[in-house]
């Protein structure tokens, strides 16, 4: 007798962020309907839920413009659409406190929806959620480089709980800078007391040992390390303890999982990107660089998210690295209730209501997410493995409804015409880079191996 997942077929797809604040079951246009066939059409799917799923009944923390909520009962809808787990680490998590994230959580392991990203303490935010498919077992994990320090989860010990949150990818940053700038910031620095205030800490203060350094080499200046070069450029590098805690449970969930599936939340840029749509379109190189090692150790997909555009695909060691995969749902614009600090960040005041918060905070559409198509147009990848090779890649181009009103935009149709052919040969362009070739089929994209 053979096992199915034996085999080693399996198709596997993934989106990227999932903002639904709303029902989908109630429609039927036919790219919309057409679209979920395709959802469901994989042995397993998955999106990033960046949004919290919870009856307000924990305080609410600032988060920049959107407080994210939605109704439990959209947790089934995503079902409906053809989910079978989703990733949970991201820098929406604590938009209302650990209470939301926890409650959100529990919804999830209620209704049997897998997740990886999150937990009560690190462990079990690094940790997998398990998808079982008769094509075989799926890991799902996810981390975050883009998150609030609040809600990065920590260890527990034998005497005190750990502490609840994300799977955080910490990251360290070193400015290189000319002696000229180098000199003038440290002058800056002494005069304006920060370098008395952080001798002050290191001597009396609560921040771990004090470690001496080279003071006309190294300058730590307004929370950054910079150092003097014959150009000024900037290195970030991945925390040493999060690569390696993060690669032993990839390479634990190895032995427990025929497939690999890792999430990857990152707003953050590379130097080199073209600008399109205001916005940098290559990724900082440390998510590269992650990417690259989480295959080494074991992952079959790489799932990008977070800057709610569009990036490049690369496939590395016949394994597929999307570095963004841009907004599959975006209905961050019909939450029911806003804070106050929301409205004050705005100009707004007590007579002002949850509609006129979130269309003035775009200026009517003029600005931010509305005042630009690149926001509205994503990919439904499916990935195709035969004989636990990577054989084929089919790209799926969604509309989301660009400049369409609030309560129309931001739901997913399968995109035609002119919006595919923009989306797919927007990913041949950005996808280059990487030798990738991207063929173009009717409004459909391929990637053969």
């Amino acid at each position: 007798m053979t096992y199915e997942a034996e085999r080693g077929d399996i198709s596997i797809s993934v989106v990227g962020d999932a903002m639904i604040s709303r029902r989908m079951s109630v429609f039927r246009e036919p790219n919309f309907l057409k679209l979920m066939d395709l959802v469901r059409s994989a042995d397993v799917s998955i999106a990033n839920l960046e949004l919290l799923f919870h009856d307000y009944e924990s305080s609410w923390a600032w988060s920049h413009g959107t407080y994210t909520r939605s109704d439990p009962k959209n947790l089934k809808e995503l079902q409906w659409m053809g989910f079978d787990a989703v990733f949970t680490a991201n820098n929406h998590s604590f938009d209302f406190s650990e209470g939301g994230f926890l409650t959100t959580l529990k919804y999830l392991n209620e209704l049997g929806i897998p997740h990886g990203g999150g937990g009560t303490d690190l462990d079990h935010a690094r940790a997998p959620g398990y998808v079982d498919t008769p094509a075989g077992r799926v890991a799902v994990m996810s981390a975050a480089s883009t998150y609030t320090d609040v809600s990065r989860a920590g260890f527990g010990r034998a005497d005190f709980p750990g502490r609840p949150g994300i799977n955080a990818l910490r990251k360290q940053t070193v400015n290189y800078v000319t002696r000229d700038l180098f000199d003038a910031m440290r002058r800056a620095n002494t005069e304006l007391g920060y370098e008395a205030h952080a001798d002050a800490q290191a001597r009396f203060g609560f921040t771990g040992r004090f470690k001496a350094y080279d003071k006309d080499a190294i300058l730590k200046f307004m929370d950054g390390d910079f150092r003097v070069a014959d150009k000024c450029r900037a290195e970030t590098t991945i925390h040493k303890e999060d690569l390696e805690g993060i690669s032993r449970w990839i390479r634990g969930a190895k032995k427990q999982a025929d497939w690999l599936v890792y999430g990857v939340h990152t707003h953050e840029s590379g130097p080199d990107g073209e600008y399109h749509g205001g916005s940098r379109t290559s990724p900082p190189q440390f998510m590269v660089d992650f990417a690259h090692r989480a295959i080494d150790e074991g992952c079959d997909v790489i799932a990008g998210h977070g800057p709610h555009y569009l990036r490049g695909i690369e496939i590395y060691k016949g394994r597929p690295i999307f570095y963004s995969l841009g907004n599959f749902i975006l209905q961050n614009e019909t939450m029911p209730w806003v804070p106050d600090e929301g409205y004050r960040r705005f100009g707004l005041g007590a007579e002002q209501v949850p509609g006129d918060y979130f269309h003035d905070r775009s200026d009517g559409g003029a600005r931010g997410f509305p005042a630009d198509r690149v926001f509205w147009e994503a990919l439904l990848p499916i990935c195709h493995f035969k004989g636990r090779e990577l054989k084929e890649i089919r790209l799926h181009p969604v509309d989301l409804g660009y400049k369409l009103p609030i309560p129309q935009r931001g739901r997913p149709v399968l995109a035609e015409g002119e919006v595919a052919q923009h989306v797919l040969t927007f990913m041949q362009k950005v996808s280059e880079p990487y030798g990738t070739k991207i063929e173009i089929e009717g409004d459909t994209g391929v990637i053969r191996l």
